[in-house]
């Protein structure tokens, strides 16, 4: 129910705010209402604590997005922009007493250029309407985080999202060549091009993209497109061990081969899969290794990886034939998160990410953390770069199991940078790692970081206590 403003609650600070808000907005893209608004309060992350907003606001234009911000600054009350709530680290979080922001009804296609090979468009597009759209014109846009049918595009730049076809094609910050975004003061600042190179001063595009609606709301995107590939072909290889998976990734890359996607199923993964799904999964392996190639001979290059896989220990190689087998080896990766997720109930999905060389040595020690705290942990892994979603599954309504959980996922951590790697590689910082982004990129890192945010937002009120 949309509460009209005078059935809001009124108490002084909130009855200003809603007056200085719906001077300037129609009623209906502000929501009051407790019963509604609490459903704004928090993304997807486990273990992230929320607040209570007291305003959510659905603007539908860049001028509704200013007026919300002008008067959030004039007020001095923090604003949390929010796109399909799908992210996995809190960063979408609300805090007591903010204006929920949320940027899902800026949902337009603004233009597709075949011939300049871009797309521009608001925040609020969800991703899989945007990769069909450009289809149409005989293009792609790569970026395919696994939410892609739920999340937006702005969701996915304020945290760079990342996604299967990384290996080859790269993650979202290498798509997005312009921004138009609203800072905290109201001003609307447009950063980039839409041409196809251009060096004109800092990269601000670049310094927005990751930053999870911490330095500005963006309003507009002018992103990169590519020629549509050829239809991929997919392989499956079973191994005997975790390790002979990983020393046949490492065996692929050296060997100078592009797939389009190579992804890594533990055991625990694929027997999830196969409790959920009845796939028929072999359940005798111990890891399975999905490549796929989108290129003119795909069977070739299949064949070639499937040696090397075999040289590597595999036990057994299955190249599909055509696209629909392609697609019935790809259903069982997209399950994955969503298996583990109904071992225990509750999953705490983790994304470290490490050099591809020491990929064995992070599943190794996540066996040995599940062991050591009596969890199951499948990991599942964009394993072309090394991006790895250790995920523990654990039983929320037990005490003792969470806190277990939480300390197997800081022990997976640790275990990333120590093997040269990064805390997170696609799902951003948020509320969930803000201890460990510190310990990642040290003293001096964190005082320029501050002094940047600083610099785009002085007043502190845009998504605070996220990322720092």
């Amino acid at each position: 129910m949309i509460m009209s403003r005078i059935e809001a609650p009124r108490d002084e600070v909130t009855g200003n705010l809603l007056d200085r808000l719906l001077a300037g907005l129609p009623a209906d893209v502000v929501l009051t209402d407790p019963d509604v608004t609490v459903s704004y309060a928090n993304d997807m992350a486990s273990f992230c604590e929320a607040g209570t907003p007291a305003v959510v606001v659905l603007p539908r234009t860049v001028e509704e997005v200013q007026h919300v911000m002008r008067i959030a600054t004039e007020l001095r009350v923090p604003v949390v922009p929010q796109g399909a709530r799908t992210g996995l680290s809190g960063g979408a979080n609300a805090s007591d007493g903010c204006i929920v922001l949320s940027l899902i009804k800026m949902d337009r296609i603004l233009e597709i250029s075949p011939v300049d090979r871009i797309a521009v468009v608001e925040p609020g597009v969800i991703n899989a309407t945007l990769s069909r759209a450009v289809n149409e014109h005989g293009l792609y846009y790569p970026p395919d985080p696994s939410s892609w049918e739920m999340c937006t595009i702005g969701g996915n730049i304020g945290t760079a999202s990342g996604g299967l076809c990384c290996v080859k094609y790269g993650v979202t910050a290498e798509y997005v060549l312009g921004l138009d975004v609203v800072l905290a003061d109201g001003r609307l600042m447009s950063t980039g091009r839409r041409t196809a190179k251009g060096v004109a001063g800092y990269d601000l595009t670049r310094l927005v993209v990751g930053s999870e609606g911490s330095l500005g709301i963006v309003v507009r995107a002018t992103l990169a497109l590519k020629p549509q590939p050829p239809q991929q072909l997919v392989l499956a290889a079973e191994f005997a061990s975790a390790s002979a998976a990983c020393e046949a990734v490492c065996r692929i890359m050296e060997g100078g081969h592009v797939p389009s996607l190579l992804e890594l199923m533990d055991r625990t993964t694929v027997k999830a899969v196969n409790d959920l799904s009845n796939m028929g999964l072999p359940e005798t392996t111990e890891a399975l290794l999905l490549a796929a190639f989108d290129t003119p001979d795909p069977s070739a290059d299949l064949a070639a990886v499937g040696a090397l896989c075999e040289a590597a220990g595999a036990t057994q190689v299955v190249p599909a034939d055509d696209a629909a087998e392609s697609e019935l080896l790809l259903q069982a990766r997209r399950l994955s998160l969503t298996a583990l997720e109904a071992v225990k109930g509750t999953t705490m999905i983790d994304d470290v990410c490490v050099p591809r060389s020491r990929l064995g040595d992070l599943i190794e020690g996540v066996e040995r953390i599940a062991e050591k705290h009596q969890l199951t942990i499948g990991v599942v892994a964009h394993a072309g770069d090394g991006n790895t979603h250790p995920t523990v599954c654990f039983d929320a309504g037990d005490p003792d199991e969470s806190r277990r959980a939480r300390e197997s996922f800081d022990e997976i951590m640790a275990l990333g940078l120590e093997l040269g790697g990064t805390i997170t590689g696609e799902h951003g910082v948020g509320v969930l790692k803000k201890e460990w982004l510190a310990r990642e990129i040290g003293p001096v890192g964190v005082e320029m970081q501050r002094a940047i945010k600083a610099a785009f937002d002085p007043l502190g009120i845009l998504n605070p206590g996220k990322v720092f």
